[in-house]
């Protein structure tokens, strides 16, 4: 048993498969959740950065959502021909592509607001206590800055220095 502040290594590994598991198993749900509305995960993150940030190009869009600009290329082509965004010419920079929702995408971005997709994925955390709630939102808040002190904020590298090798 330990005295420090921290818990044993064998704990520390324990957390790490845990969370390997977890992660890939909750991000699949959450994927079948949002499947359930017609629209992948992958579609609405793209939708509800346009409707929280308004019309951005392409790389915007990649750096926001944290994926390649290829990925988000496919995304806007099928979000295109469901008729939820479209792409428009930037008033400046001739290069550059502008991505906007239309009025139905637009819509969709008022249903992910109004959280009914989001309370359907709260669901999972309402079988946990008050307590365990919270705690786990101090934990996950923790977390976050360690990953942010290592250089990683919302899995984008804050610094150009890797974390130093273990």
């Amino acid at each position: 048993m330990s005295t420090g502040t921290s818990p044993p290594d064998d704990d520390a590994l324990a957390l790490a498969r845990a969370f390997a598991g977890f992660g890939p198993a909750y991000l699949k749900w959450i994927q079948a959740c949002f499947a359930e509305s017609g629209v992948s995960f992958a579609r609405m993150k793209l939708l509800g950065a346009l409707h929280s940030s308004g019309p951005r190009i392409m790389s915007e869009l990649s750096e926001q959502l944290g994926v390649t600009a290829r990925n988000v290329t496919a995304l806007v082509d099928a979000l295109e021909a469901e008729g939820l965004v479209r792409r428009v010419p930037h008033a400046t920079d001739r290069r550059a592509t502008v991505i906007e929702l239309t009025a139905a995408g637009a819509q969709y971005g008022r249903q992910m607001a109004s959280g009914g997709h989001m309370s359907a994925i709260a669901e999972l955390f309402r079988g946990l206590t008050a307590t365990e709630q919270q705690q786990l939102l101090a934990v996950i808040a923790k977390l976050r800055g360690l990953l942010a002190a290592r250089g990683f904020e919302g899995g984008h590298l804050c610094s150009s220095s890797a974390p130093p090798a273990e």
